[in-house]
């Protein structure tokens, strides 16, 4: 939870978007570098190449061109006569800095300079053997093929860091360990883009509601549907502020629902508790916090109407509810805050996009870089397999 998101000011995106245009970094160097995602600095460019013409004239920028390239004209043409060839040759090496090392030296030797400076000339100048030019490197293409694919993890998942984008490779059918992982994505200049806010608590309970005792502490949570819990937390858009709620499985930390609304109330805790327990079963014990939502009869009758305990946070606890704690913060650095949203409609789209890549393809370090719903149903079914061999045993 969060306060006010960070936004780009224009000045900001103009200076990123000028050095994109400048095409001496890659669009994956300037985002890394500036922790701005690829596809904001994609949208900034086409913004501004879209109206950059609202701030031209055409016309008097091609006569000013016109008339300083044939200034320069008259003048190299002036410098060439008064010079030989001989001082040519030395301004020539000075200006390629002939004290650089061999790989640097030959990225400045140029076959285009032929007619000014022969290639022999220019390796004489250098210091160089002639045939040093002429040699091609051996390229390890197994090197080349695990950059581009670390470059592309980056580009869909800039929220990754080296570990991370160790068992994508690996899951990518990459052989690689995790140190040259961390050493290529150095070369690269490649880091993970998250954006850090602190927690703001939205709980208001009421005096009036019955409270529940925490059911968790010391708890041993060994299998799915143990121990759910849910939470809203808030999320600022152009228009101001929405809510968002959440059911979690504690065991594997799968997202089971979720919702965004305009408003926070008892339809929105009920609309994600509703949608779980019709999607999922129910679990033996439901934790919340004591907000006037979750205290609420409707809400504690349906948990009762289906067998299931309730448990809630300690008064100012909110590490009780710690699963569903976390995944706000993984769900705000590595998506929401790094994105900027115009309407509701944007934010869901982005969000319901977010949980599938949380429960379907992304490393949870907790779960031994496994993912949540392969967790899930994992522990679903050796509950199934357990429970047909204990009503065999009964039999």
């Amino acid at each position: 939870m969060s306060r006010i998101r960070k936004t780009y000011s224009a000045e900001l995106k103009t200076k990123l978007v000028l050095e994109v245009l400048k095409e001496e970094r890659t669009l994956v160097e300037i985002a890394s570098a500036n922790k701005i995602t690829p596809k904001n600095l994609q949208n900034w460019k086409k913004l501004f190449l879209e109206n950059a013409v609202l701030a031209m004239e055409p016309s008097k920028a091609i006569k000013e061109y016109k008339e300083a390239n044939a200034k320069l004209q008259i003048e190299v043409g002036e410098y060439a006569k008064k010079v030989g060839q001989l001082t040519l040759e030395k301004d020539w090496a000075v200006g390629k800095l002939k004290s650089l090392d061999l790989s640097k030296k030959l990225a400045i030797v140029d076959e285009t300079e032929l007619k000014t400076v022969s290639i022999v000339k220019q390796c004489e100048l250098l210091h160089l053997s002639r045939s040093s030019i002429y040699y091609a490197p051996v390229v390890n293409k197994y090197k080349v093929a695990i950059k581009q694919e670390i470059k592309s993890i980056f580009e869909e998942i800039p929220i990754y860091g080296a570990k991370k984008v160790y068992y994508q490779l690996l899951e990518n059918g990459f052989n690689v360990c995790l140190n040259t992982v961390e050493a290529y994505r150095k070369e690269l200049g490649l880091k993970a883009i998250l954006a850090v806010r602190e927690p703001i608590s939205l709980t208001q309970p009421n005096i009036q509601h019955p409270k529940y005792t925490y059911k968790l502490r010391g708890l041993d949570i060994v299998r799915a549907n143990q121990v759910w819990s849910t939470d809203i937390t808030y999320i600022k858009i152009k228009g101001g502020m929405v809510y968002m709620a959440a059911v979690i499985d504690w065991y594997s930390k799968a997202v089971l629902s979720w919702r965004i609304s305009n408003t926070m109330d008892i339809s929105l805790v009920m609309g994600v508790l509703d949608e779980a327990l019709s999607l999922y079963g129910k679990p033996e014990i439901f934790n919340t916090d004591q907000g006037s939502q979750y205290t609420s009869y409707i809400h504690t009758q349906t948990l009762k109407d289906n067998g299931i305990t309730i448990s809630m946070d300690g008064k100012g606890r909110a590490t009780d509810n710690i699963a569903i704690e976390r995944f706000w913060r993984s769900a705000k650095v590595e998506r929401i805050y790094l994105n900027e949203y115009n309407t509701i409609k944007e934010l869901k789209e982005d969000v319901s996009d977010y949980m599938g890549f949380y429960n379907y393809k992304r490393f949870h370090e907790s779960l031994k870089y496994k993912k949540p719903m392969n967790v899930y149903f994992d522990s679903l079914q050796i509950n199934d397999e357990n429970y047909v061999k204990d009503d065999e045993k009964v039999s």
